[in-house]
């Protein structure tokens, strides 16, 4: 197992994490939820940044508080309140970069420098949001790690951009023995990319579930007073009132497509999902 979080606990004064998950071997996986619902938590726990305060935390098969200099060396990671100093160039980095990592690929990164249109004598600082955020992915694909842990790493890029980044991690991909875990507030670029998903909210993880059993088995139901109270209420995940009567979430879509022709079903997606479970009530 790549990743394995076992009701990892960390307490602060107004939030508490209570978290399991799991990143096996070959596999995408996507952390989502609102902002403040742990997700940036939950990576700093991984990556052994802040101590637990119980429970059990493992990357590459090693407690996070005794990962190597070697283990870390098998990790890309983007962070989305972190990164390189304004005050360097690129230049700058390289030979850092062929300090910290042995297998440091200084050939593919400044092709990839070009290619995301990032000049190497321009000091970080007067990058855009979008060409820090490339620089800072182009490092994590640059020594040949194990596994990327990538906390918004498509925050600041455009729809082109954004796609061209993620045909990199696709490529990335290609190769055995990697696994990738990955937060987004852009829905479409998890639905299209990841093999499963987390869902987080207030600390703890509420719904684990492939994407494509989302996209084919989850849906919205749309009712009217009168459907709602002869709908047989089994498959719902989550219900919210509305003008017109309620809005239901339900991981059974076609139950309902079957049973019940005249009320309106929707196709459910990573928004609806985070929207209805927050916000909804069962």
């Amino acid at each position: 197992m790549m990743i394995s979080l076992e009701h990892v606990q960390k307490n602060y004064q107004n939030f508490n994490l209570d978290c399991s998950l799991e990143v096996p071997e070959g596999c995408i996986t996507g952390l989502i939820g609102r902002n403040g619902a742990g997700k940036s938590t939950t990576f700093k726990v991984i990556l052994g940044l802040i101590h637990i305060d119980g429970g059990r935390a493992e990357i590459l098969g090693r407690p996070t508080d005794q990962l190597t200099k070697e283990d870390r060396e098998q990790m890309g990671v983007v962070l989305a309140d972190a990164g390189f100093s304004g005050y360097l160039m690129i230049k700058d980095l390289l030979p850092m970069l062929r300090n910290m990592y042995h297998s440091f690929d200084e050939t593919g990164f400044v092709k990839r420098c070009e290619k995301f249109h990032l000049p190497l004598d321009k000091k970080i600082k007067d990058f855009s949001t979008g060409m820090k955020r490339k620089l800072q992915i182009n490092a994590a694909l640059s020594h040949d790690a194990k596994l990327l842990i990538l906390d918004e790493p498509t925050a600041g890029l455009d729809v082109v951009a954004r796609e061209g980044l993620l045909d990199m991690l696709r490529e990335y991909m290609e190769q055995e023995g990697r696994s990738i875990l990955i937060s987004s507030h852009i829905s479409t670029d998890l639905e299209s990319f990841c093999d499963d998903f987390y869902l987080i909210d207030e600390g703890r993880i509420v719904l684990h579930e492939e994407t494509d059993v989302l996209l084919s088995n989850y849906g919205i139901l749309k009712l009217t007073p009168e459907q709602y109270e002869k709908l047989d209420k089994s498959y719902l995940l989550a219900e919210k009132k509305e003008e017109y009567g309620y809005r239901c979430l339900t991981g059974e879509k076609q139950f309902y497509l079957e049973n019940y022709p005249d009320v309106v079903v929707e196709k459910g997606g990573i928004d609806e999902l985070i929207t209805m479970r927050e916000r909804g009530e069962l």
